[in-house]
Order: structure tokens, then sequence, then C-alpha cells
């Protein structure tokens, strides 16, 4: 017997809508602790660099807006599509409650991040039961873990990742290395097992064999907008690289893949389009990265195809 209501959580980071809502933003980030004058003024000039505030909002809500549209056209009325977002309003729990409050029969909640790490993907799924576990409604909560090697996603960068390296190998007439790229974390995760690294290297040798791109020569690694504290971030860290390659009579270029990231946002408007740019402009090499997937359409399908599979 399958459920009648199912309520999906769709869950994204959050960000600043307007220019006031920055220091509160940066503020529940750092799990309430204010920012200092020093730190807020550096996020603020990085936001204004690219308009102000984040397009990531608009794109979130373009993103609920085309799974519901997939959900609705596999399963009319079915599935309901819900935002929670982790530092922003609506937070993950209380979506998640106030669906099971609303009488859904089940919830299955999908993040909008394909690589699952215990650090982001399993806190947001674990915030998501305990929304409906406050709710006091027994109902069954189940989560998408991973979409790293979701086929869809794949061809979507391989695709893409073609054009672009044909394009650069032409214009410079030289090698181009593609870097893989996802937001770093701090060492310490991946030292207890944490399986990201692998969930991104999934996603990168994924690609690659499509393109016939040989690890090492054509692709590498590299991590990217590690957080400013004290202890040590997995890298080694894309501007580092850049330099690296700068240095190699080999490479004329390099093309960014920033596959740990769905949507234009700040870490791909700012830390790739401004700083990896002009530091491969400083090393004399061409740059260029490889289009977000935002809502695209046949993603999004796959996505509710998922969904569906594990809706009761």
């Amino acid at each position: 017997m399958t459920s009648d209501r199912v309520a999906v959580v769709l869950m994204a980071y959050g960000t600043p809508r307007t220019p006031d809502e920055i220091e509160p933003y940066y503020t529940d980030i750092r799990r309430g602790r204010p920012p200092t004058p020093e730190a807020l003024a550096d996020l603020v000039g990085r936001y204004a660099a690219i308009g102000g505030v984040s397009p990531l909002a608009q794109l979130t809500e373009a993103q609920a807006a085309a799974l519901q549209s997939a959900l609705d056209a596999a399963e009319p009325g079915r599935f309901e599509v819900s935002l929670g977002l982790k530092h922003a309003d609506p937070k993950v729990e209380v979506t998640a409650q106030r669906v099971a409050e609303a009488g859904a029969d089940a919830v299955v909640g999908l993040v909008l991040a394909p690589h699952f790490s215990s650090y982001s993907i399993g806190q947001y799924l674990d915030r998501t039961r305990q929304g409906v576990a406050d709710s006091g409604v027994d109902i069954p909560v189940t989560g998408v873990d991973s979409w790293a090697v979701e086929p869809a996603f794949v061809e979507f960068l391989a695709d893409d990742l073609a054009q672009r390296v044909g394009t650069m190998r032409e214009q410079t007439a030289g090698n181009v290395r593609v870097l893989f790229t996802a937001h770093s974390l701090p060492q310490r995760i991946i030292d207890g097992g944490d399986p990201y690294p692998d969930q991104l290297r999934a996603t990168a040798e994924a690609v690659a064999a499509r393109l016939g791109l040989v690890e090492g020569d054509d692709w590498q690694i590299a991590w990217q907008s590690a957080g400013r504290t004290p202890e040590p971030w997995i890298g080694p860290d894309i501007l580092d690289v850049i330099d690296a390659l700068g240095n190699n009579d080999d490479v004329a270029g390099v093309i960014v893949s920033a596959c740990g990231f769905v949507a234009d946002h700040l870490e791909v408007l700012y830390d790739l389009d401004i700083e990896a740019a002009d530091r491969a402009q400083a090393c004399g090499l061409a740059f260029d990265r490889t289009a977000c997937v935002n809502d695209d359409p046949a993603i999004m399908a796959a996505l509710a195809e998922r969904v569906r599979s594990l809706a009761p």
C-alpha cells in the first residue's frame, strides 16, 4: 500500500536575501556568536562584489518548483515539496515538523548537494527526522543519502565540460587541466572515516571516464572555500593548485568543474569567478568553469525519481 500524501523536505544551506540579513546569517553560521567587525566587513565585501547578495535564495526556490513539477508529472497530487534551510528561514526542523503536523503520511528528505558527508547531508537528514519527532506524529522518514553518480548529473557535467575543454584547447593550443572541486571540510571529520572525499572522487571519475580524461595528466581534485578557523581543512586548496599549475610549462589553462555545488552562489560567483580566476590570470593560465546545475529539468526529473523510489 502506498502513502497517499508524501511530504518532500528539500534542503539547502540558505543565504541572506538582503544586505541587512548578512550579519544575522553569519551569526547563525557561527552558532550564535556574532562575527567580528573585520570578518563581517570581509563577507559584506564579497557579497558586494557579486552584486550585493547571492542569487542562491531564488535559485533554491526555482529548484523546489522544478522538483515539484517533475513529481506532479509522474504522480499528480501525491507529493508536496517544501523547503528547509540550514542557516535561513524556514529552518529544516521547522519545515519537517510542520509537514508532519499538516497530515503527511510520510516524509522524504532530499538535500541539494550530491556528495554524502556526515557533516552535511547526514546532519540535514538527522534534522529532518528530529523535526518529525518533535511533531509527535508517527510517520516514516526516509532520505536520499547521495546522488554523486546520478547519470543525469554526470551527463550534465560531462557535456558542459567537453565543450569547454575543446574550446580552451583550441584557444590556447596547449594542455588543459580540469579541477573537480567541492567545499572543503575540517580534516578531523575526514580523519574520522567520513566518505566525503570518496564521494567527490566518484563524481570526478565518472565524468572523466565519459570524456577519456586521465587523472594526473588531464584532471585532478582540489578543494575550495575552506572555513576561516584555526583547525586544518582538507586540501589541496584550489588556489595552491592553480599556483602550482602556473609553474608547470605543460599546462596552458584550467577549467574548474565545481561539482560539489549545484547552484550559482558565493562560493562559485566569488571564490571561483573572481578569486580563482584572478589567481589564474596572475599565473598566466586561461581559466573557465563549468555551469552549475541550478534547476536543470533533466536533473530535477532524475531527483524526482529518487524521491519516488523512497516513498513508502
